[in-house]
């Protein structure tokens, strides 16, 4: 590992060259990140996940980039051309481009109106030009001496543009020259965007940018994208527009030397420019403003669907689950407090059929059936129509049930997926998207790992976006949220324990096989018998596994057995045993506040940190992380967009937030859009700075759009 990178990393994460060492060494042991966030804290001296993944992303570059350099500087030296100068600006180069660059004059390339003029011989001429030591004039008369009919060179006009091409193609190889004029660009120029006259409907959403002007500089990611989209889709045309007086200027001022008229030299030096170098840098540029924008979106994307997976659950509680729909009819399954499927059918009280009565009585009978506790209602089409059916229903009929409104994206996938028709083979595709809408209330985190992220709706762009950059993002989300959670290994699905830390898809397939044949496991131990679980597999998962009811209370909790010994110990100092662990819990966390850190931690040989992490544990053996975001709110009442007023404050659920603001949900079927400059009294670059996904947010209404179904909220002053 080279001490640059571990430098690197350590100035750019802004952590120190030992944690980065450390992280590095533990990553290339094989952990996972989820393992070395909560389990190795003491050797990285607290690093958490999101540095971790931050600084593995930056090694897996700095990596290739060092690869790169290795290999460019190889292929140059096979060609005989390698000078010290040249390998050291290429092994100081400090991004691939800077390597690219240097790289660009010795790579193969294509036959080019350069390369057939060096065949014909012209390179001399070329030498002379750009030395400018001769007059145009006598330019031409030297020319003539590189007349070659056979070789193509038919007159001094041809030899001179042949020389001029080379020229062009040396300024334009120039890897000082490029980076100069890409800082140019990028700080000066403007983006333009026209519209391409596409007669298509779809084409109005991109009305903005029918006749637009911006700094490359200054455009926002999600303009990038929506530019994209737009050129993508053809309805739009997009240039970048630089003054080209400026590049040449400069080019000028560092080639012409010696006076003279240096028309041919000049000549070159634009062609040069419009040629080669500025298409190309114009494409690089694109380029970097489309990563920028992807890895901004998936950022975003990232952030809201680890707030949404980790949204808390809503246990102990039997739920309904309502899609909502109008010909089809409004698809209902009732699932009991631990998600099981109890009862499914079609109900049909929206229009055409209007059957509300029948609907009503068939509603009635599963609450009361089945002591229904919450429904919840999926948000798509019907949704508006179906939750003042339901209200109209507990009104009426004075039921003891609540309701809540909530975003069914995704379950239709989850319907006619490969996993939904594993888990219900005799269910009808239709009704196991309302089976998934009442368990996502129960437990989002559990149900949602079941659906390709991108279709959960809490992204911007995700679908334009580096498709692989984005799944590896996700994945990442994913795991770090079902590891913080941790699950329980006789309960949890295939598809949730194939994202714990050290499993996979096999081994999770064959903790399941495993429990079918021998039973519940009783504890973790017992997991090191399940097939292709070795040494190390069992190391990564063993803490995020959870065994309720087991033979050993510390089953049930997040600490790793590798830390049993130490907490035997520390329930030992305090006169208590293994057992009452879990019958006398309140006592020992009372007991295990007055303990001496430095001194238990001398006795046991362990760190400080580590000791934290433990004593953090016993306190409160299990606990569920998600328990400190805040609740969802339940309703039995009704309310429509027709209702709401300018100045009217409300309770909502911000539901997504992107680069320009947030959107909530205030029960109206439409959620309301609070603009970044509403959000706050205070200047604020990014939303994610005082908002998150699932955060129960007052907002007051600053104006409604019936025709357009479109509510400006504001977060400010209230």
């Amino acid at each position: 590992m080279s001490n640059l990178i571990i430098k690197r990393l350590a100035e750019e994460l802004n952590v120190k060259i030992s944690q980065v060492k450390t992280a590095v060494e533990l990553i290339d042991e094989g952990n996972t990140i989820p393992f070395i966030a909560r389990y190795r804290k003491e050797a990285t001296e607290n690093l958490d996940d999101v540095v971790l993944r931050d600084l593995n992303e930056r090694l897996a570059y700095l990596r290739n980039l060092e690869k790169r350099k290795e290999e460019v500087i190889r292929l140059i030296e096979e060609q005989g051309k390698l000078t010290d100068e040249l390998k050291k600006s290429i092994s100081q180069s400090m991004i691939l481009q800077e390597v690219e660059d240097l790289y660009l004059p010795y790579r193969q390339k294509r036959k080019t109106r350069a390369s057939i003029a060096r065949e014909r011989g012209l390179e001399p001429l070329a030498d002379l030009i750009y030395k400018n030591a001769h007059k145009d004039s006598l330019i031409l008369l030297e020319a003539e001496k590189f007349i070659i009919p056979e070789m193509g060179v038919e007159d001094a006009d041809s030899a001179v543009q042949g020389a001029m091409d080379i020229i062009s193609e040396n300024i334009s190889d120039n890897a000082l020259f490029r980076k100069k004029i890409r800082e140019m660009i990028t700080n000066q120029g403007i983006i333009e965007t026209k519209d391409t006259k596409n007669k298509s409907e779809d084409a109005a959403a991109f009305e903005m940018y029918f006749d637009f002007k911006e700094m490359v500089s200054k455009i926002a990611n999600h303009r990038v994208l929506a530019i994209n989209r737009g050129e993508k889709k053809k309805f739009l045309s997009v240039k970048i527009d630089m003054d080209e007086d400026k590049v040449v200027f400069y080019l000028e001022k560092q080639i012409v030397k010696n006076g003279g008229d240096a028309g041919y030299l000049k000549a070159a030096i634009r062609d040069a420019y419009r040629r080669l170098i500025f298409p190309s840098i114009e494409r690089e540029i694109r380029n970097t403003l489309t990563e920028r924008a992807d890895k901004s979106a998936i950022k975003v994307f990232a952030e809201n669907l680890k707030k949404y997976l980790m949204q808390p659950p809503v246990k102990g509680k039997a739920v309904m689950g309502y899609d909502p729909a109008f010909r089809t009819g409004c698809k209902i399954a009732v699932v009991d407090q631990y998600g099981e499927f109890l009862s499914a059918e079609t109900v049909y009280p929206t229009a055409p059929q209007n059957k509300e009565r029948e609907a009503g009585e068939r509603l009635m009978d599963l609450i009361k059936k089945y002591n229904v506790d919450l429904i919840a209602i999926g948000n798509g089409t019907a949704s508006r129509e179906s939750e003042a059916f339901v209200a109209e229903l507990i009104k009426t009929k004075d039921l003891k049930v609540e309701y809540i409104v909530v975003n069914e994206a995704g379950a239709s996938v989850y319907s006619a997926s490969v996993i939904g028709n594993e888990e219900f083979p005799e269910l009808n595709v239709s009704l196991r998207g309302a089976v998934s809408i009442a368990r996502r209330l129960q437990d989002p985190l559990a149900e949602l790992v079941k659906i390709d992220p991108k279709h959960i709706g809490v992204g911007q762009y995700q679908h334009d976006v580096d498709q692989k950059e984005l799944a590896k993002a996700l994945d990442g989300v994913i795991e770090d949220a079902v590891n913080s959670v941790g699950v329980d290994i006789n309960s949890a699905s295939t598809y949730l324990l194939s994202h714990i830390s050290g499993l996979n898809k096999t081994t999770a397939q064959n903790i399941i096989e495993f429990k079918r044949e021998n039973g519940a496991f009783t504890n973790r131990s017992q997991i090191l018998k399940v097939k292709k679980i070795g040494q190390k597999a069992y190391e990564q998962c063993a803490g995020f596994l959870r065994i309720s009811n087991g033979d050993n209370p510390l089953d049930n909790s997040s600490l790793h057995p590798e830390s049993y010994p130490a907490a035997k110990s520390i329930l030992k100092s305090v006169g208590q045993k293994l057992n009452d662990f879990k019958t006398r819990q309140k006592e020992i966390s009372a007991m295990l506040e007055n303990l001496d850190m430095e001194k238990t931690a001398a006795e046991l040989g362990i760190g400080t940190i580590t000791l934290t992490e433990i004593l953090k544990e016993m306190k409160k053996p299990g606990r569920d992380p998600r328990e400190v975001f805040q609740k969802p709110v339940f309703k039995s009442e009704v309310m429509e967009i027709n209702d709401l007023k300018p100045g009217m404050v409300l309770t909502g659920t911000i539901r997504n937030v992107i680069d320009f603001g947030v959107f909530v949900d205030i029960g109206v079927h439409q959620d309301g859009l609070v603009h970044i400059s509403q959000m706050s009294n205070k200047f604020i670059k990014n939303p994610m700075e005082i908002a998150s996904v699932g955060d129960i947010v007052s907002v007051k209404v600053m104006e409604v759009d019936l025709k357009r179904k479109r509510i400006a909220l504001s977060m400010k002053d209230i």
